[in-house]
């Protein structure tokens, strides 16, 4: 009968619609709360919701979606350091079993978080308030915790939890109410609160377990890798400080990040077990640092930091200001006085690749390409790593009209980094000036693939695979992509990722 049949089913879309409402929205689990004892073993619980593949394979979507939205800041040096950091952090415990991606956000506001499976971002506010790279270390250390310990997974599994329970709870709500009468809307009332109540307090629960063990995780991560182990009670206590002041406009950090009492004392405690340890900062965290900070306000304003900090000998690292001086003057298109303090800052500071990179610019963009291009080569050569150079290399080549010197480099170094979006583009442009039509368009949707425009990478190889002017291989490579992309793409489609663009 229509009746019989239809009624469960209202019954039903009410009961999802209502619980979806009151279920605690998915989110990163804050940093904060107090020290913890021992915690159950996340991984059998973590595992049976949400695989470590799911994982790695959200946190990319997120990752693309930032990418091509500009949520994500586009500077190799301080990505490079972040990654360099942050490495050096999980290599000093045992439990990393994944790869881990640390990557800046071009936010002055104060917040740090981790992505699904592995990715760990920071906004510039956090970095430029930091006072010690141990202090920057303790935020990292937290937050490969987050992500060792696989919180994100055990938060989606108590939320399942708590839909069933608002399930039930408001499945006797609704019933009670079709019942009439007023002690049973009262009844309907409570049961609803009741069932919502719960689940925040399920959440709430599950995330002060894992600030507890992030915390106790963290410090012993931090120790391990040689950082002073007083920064974190140190940085925590600042926060707080400073939240004190800052009402109706709490940095973001505080907000989901909540500083305790409680947490700053074990914190400091937990310190005091340790034998004290003073460890001086790295070069990298002042010129990153400076760095950044150079990217504050307009350029001409920069300058005038820099250079009342030099005048004032108002510094931690004169050779760090000395190069935020070069990197504003560049940010001002001031070309002259940019390279006088680069030469300065060449005097007094020992060989590093930042100030290499740093120095090719000046040259690149003062217009002596020729001379970037010799100066870039020699630095390879002692840092065959640093991705500043070896983005910068086959950008400068393009700019002299060295198209081929610039594509082949690209492909050398895509063997080295696959998949790295920045070489896809330069290589692009590089085949461009080549008439390359087949591997233009390749590397212009890998390209887009990157950045998570699924679609227009689609095109992109479409477009190729209609160049007609490839060999057999490079034809059966741009088909064999083509098909794994429009797999990514139903597969997406099914899993809710979203359309591409």
């Amino acid at each position: 009968m229509p009746i019989a049949t239809h009624r469960p089913r209202r019954l039903v879309a009410a009961l999802v619609a209502l619980a979806l409402a009151l279920a605690p929205a998915a989110a990163p689990p804050p940093i904060s709360s107090a020290v913890a004892q021992a915690l159950p073993d996340l991984g059998d619980v973590a595992q049976a919701g949400f695989s470590p593949a799911q994982e790695r394979k959200l946190g990319e979507a997120i990752m693309r979606q930032a990418r091509a939205s500009g949520g994500l800041l586009n500077d190799p040096e301080v990505n490079d350091y972040l990654n360099e950091l942050g490495n050096r952090l999980v290599a000093a415990s045992p439990d990393a079993r994944q790869d881990f991606e640390f990557f800046a956000v071009p936010d002055a506001g104060i917040n740090a978080f981790a992505l699904p499976g592995g990715f760990v971002g920071v906004n510039a506010g956090l970095i430029l308030l930091t006072q010690s790279e141990s202090e920057l270390a303790s935020v990292l250390a937290h937050e490969i915790t987050h992500v060792t310990q696989r919180h994100i997974a055990r938060m989606l599994q108590s939320q399942q939890q708590s839909m069933l329970m608002s399930l039930a709870a408001l499945a006797v709500a609704l019933l009670a109410a079709r019942a009439g009468g007023s002690s049973s809307g009262d009844m309907a009332s409570a049961a609803i609160a009741t069932s919502q109540a719960l689940a925040i307090q399920n959440q709430l629960n599950f995330t002060r377990e894992f600030e507890y063990e992030a915390d106790r995780i963290g410090f012993q991560r931090l120790a391990a890798a040689g950082y002073d182990v007083r920064a974190a009670g140190a940085f925590m206590e600042r926060m707080q400080r400073s939240g004190r002041f800052l009402e109706g406009s709490t940095p973001s950090y505080l907000r989901t990040h909540p500083v305790t009492y409680e947490r700053i004392a074990e914190a400091q405690a937990r310190a005091q077990t340790l034998p004290y340890r003073q460890v001086a900062d790295s070069p990298d965290f002042q010129m990153v640092r400076a760095l950044l900070r150079s990217y504050q306000g307009e350029a001409q304003d920069a300058v005038k930091f820099f250079r009342a900090a030099l005048a004032e000998r108002k510094f931690n690292d004169e050779n760090a200001v000395r190069y935020g001086l070069v990197a504003s003057y560049l940010r001002a298109k001031d070309y002259a006085p940019a390279k006088r303090e680069l030469a300065a800052l060449e005097k007094t500071a020992p060989p590093h690749p930042m100030i290499e990179a740093i120095g090719a610019h000046v040259l690149l963009e003062s217009g002596d390409v020729a001379a970037a291009i010799v100066r870039i080569e020699r630095a390879l050569q002692r840092y065959p790593n640093k991705m500043q150079l070896v983005y910068d290399y086959p950008e400068a080549l393009v700019k002299a009209g060295r198209n081929a010197d610039a594509a082949k480099f690209c492909e050398e170094q895509l063997v080295r980094f696959p998949g790295d979006g920045t070489l896809h583009r330069t290589a692009a442009r590089a085949y461009a000036g080549l008439g390359r039509k087949l591997k233009e368009h390749y590397h212009q949707g890998e390209y887009y693939a990157w950045l998570g425009n699924l679609r227009g990478a689609v095109d992109q190889l479409q477009l190729a695979s209609r160049a007609g002017d490839a060999n057999f291989y490079e034809s059966s490579v741009v088909e064999t992509r083509l098909r794994v992309l429009r797999r990514e793409i139903v597969e997406q489609q099914k899993e809710g990722f979203g359309k591409q663009g």
